[in-house]
């Protein structure tokens, strides 16, 4: 989508010169829905399961999850990821189970897994489909955020496939009119009164009705603001943007209402059977003069994604506010998971749209993808996590695949470490001893669930990793992690630790948290690892 070879901005900047951004991100302010203060804890039935669940699957796993221990360990949501619903909605439009392998509908399985004492997560796209080709929430924002509600929804994984970029592009404003819901009658204010910034420019025109157009509105370059619509009451009206057809690509805008409550208006690509066209938005509007401001908001690559994402935040929370007062009963919030591959860097924007978000690819049960793909990137990204929004390097894999003992203990781990989700993908019906020993070790949840909510540090970087994570009670978390294919030593001075917050002593008490052996020492911690191992410690002053 370029205009003599350029991007709309590029093109812009040739035509005018440069000039400074003029809107802000749609909304800076933090996510804050009141849960997953700590990393949230559970299962997903995709990485052993993909497209073979069913109900009896899914409340045998949660059975399995409270005769385990799994439960008393922490471990909360039953999430049911792709292939859990119907490829038809119901008359009604809304998401249904499938058909056959979901027979007695969702509602029914989720009441079942409460009475379990555990929470069920649920999984969709915000693309047209799914990954797996079934009905994506795209467009249906509102509708599948209360149908999650209704439900009893607590957790939401919101994948990336068959994902819509919204348009760069604007089009041709000449005008636009308010009228109240129902009324034929519209106040028409045309941009030959409006206001203009950036890269936005008024320019004669015969076939509109108003005389002018405004440019320049393309990729967050521009902006129309009207200062005084006039509504005779408080209350939702009908916003009417009138354009003048120009170009084959699909165009954006975004309305911003007093400062506060935007919308987003879609254009679809155009035929020129007739030179302008309406499109429409209900917006609110406050008794007298209001302030509307039109400008496209995509200004980089990330800006789709972002604005997508937010606003299906936005949605979620709505609907389980809606569902209390409805219903007169406490609010469920819903746990939002944004699975958006890490291609956007969503880590610099995620704490705006949700709870946690994933900075990676697909984890597999090969050790080298996980540590190349998964731990490699995450690991630098402690800056951005914090209590209630956590970098998502993907589900766990201990227990599946052909990882070794000293593997599922390093994925572990490290996963405790990063402040990670602990979100198991094995088959729980079946868990082994040893598998079931490496995921319930209270010692390391213990490490990922600190109220504190840091993310560990690389401090040291090699062939063994050194990482460092400070804890609520004064305390530090440390690991060593032997990334290499044959044992190696490792070794660190606790006094240099004081650069890092730990307080000094002359003497530190150390414990191994995986055997639990206690050490004292003055000053140097050292170990010896085998290939793909760690050790982690607690060291107190």
């Amino acid at each position: 989508m370029k205009r003599n070879g350029m991007c709309p901005v590029c093109y812009l900047k040739k035509l005018f010169g440069k000039r400074e951004s003029v809107t802000e991100i749609y909304d800076p302010t933090p996510y804050d829905n009141g849960v997953a203060l700590t990393p949230p804890m559970g299962w997903s039935s995709w990485n052993t399961f993909k497209n073979r669940i069913d109900e009896d699957l899914i409340y045998d796993t949660a059975k399995a999850m409270v005769e385990s221990g799994l439960k008393d360990a922490g471990y909360t949501y039953v999430n049911l990821d792709d292939n859990w619903h119907s490829s038809l909605r119901d008359a009604n439009g809304n998401l249904q189970g499938d058909l056959t392998t979901f027979a007695h509908g969702i509602p029914a399985l989720v009441k079942k897994i409460n009475d379990l004492g555990l929470k069920v997560g649920i999984y969709s796209s915000n693309g047209t489909e799914t990954c797996e080709d079934l009905p994506g929430t795209l467009y249906h924002e509102r509708q599948d955020a209360l149908t999650f509600a209704k439900w009893g929804i607590e957790y939401f994984k919101y994948d990336y496939c068959h994902h819509i970029k919204i348009s760069p592009y604007a089009p041709w404003v000449y005008g636009i009119s308010v009228s109240a819901k129902g009324e034929k009658e519209a106040d028409f204010y045309s941009v030959k009164d409006a206001k203009l910034f950036g890269y936005a420019k008024i320019w004669k025109d015969k076939v509109v009705p108003s005389g002018y157009r405004v440019t320049g509105l393309d990729g967050n370059s521009g902006a129309i603001e009207f200062t005084s619509v006039k509504a005779k009451e408080d209350g939702e009206y009908i916003l009417t943007v009138d354009i003048r057809k120009k170009g084959r690509y699909a165009k954006c805008l975004m309305a911003k209402v007093n400062d506060k409550d935007v919308y987003m208006i879609d254009f679809p690509a155009q035929k020129h059977w007739n030179n302008t066209a309406r499109f429409q938005v209900p917006v609110k509007l406050n008794k007298g003069e209001n302030k509307i401001r039109l400008f496209n908001p995509i200004g980089n690559r990330a800006d789709s994604a972002m604005l997508q994402y937010q606003n299906m935040g936005k949605e979620l929370r709505n609907a389980t506010k809606k569902v209390a007062m409805d219903t007169n009963s406490p609010e469920k919030p819903i746990v939002f998971s944004l699975c958006e591959w890490g291609w956007n860097m969503p880590y610099k924007w995620g704490a705006t749209a949700g709870n946690l978000w994933r900075t990676t690819p697909d984890i597999r049960p090969e050790w080298i993808w996980m540590i190349n793909y998964m731990y490699r990137h995450n690991v630098k990204l402690d800056k951005y996590a914090g209590v209630g929004h956590w970098n998502d390097p993907d589900m766990l894999e201990v227990g599946n695949g052909k990882l070794t003992y000293d593997e599922n203990v390093a994925h572990f781990s490290l996963w405790c470490m990063m402040a990670s989700p602990l979100i198991l993908g094995n088959d729980l019906r079946s868990t082994t001893p040893e598998v079931l020993s490496i995921v319930t070790n209270r010692n390391l949840i213990a490490v990922n669930q600190d109220p504190l909510g840091i993310q560990c540090r690389r401090i040291k970087k090699g062939r063994v990793d050194t990482l460092l994570k400070p804890l609520a009670d004064g305390s530090f978390a440390l690991c060593f992690f032997n990334k290499a294919g044959g044992s190696k030593s490792a070794k660190c001075s606790l006094k240099d630790l004081e650069g890092h917050g730990l307080p000094f002593s002359t003497e530190y008490k150390v414990t191994d948290l995986w055997t639990n052996e206690e050490i004292v020492t003055d000053d140097v911690l050292s170990a010896k690892l085998n290939r793909h191992s760690v050790k982690v410690y607690k060291i107190e002053a």
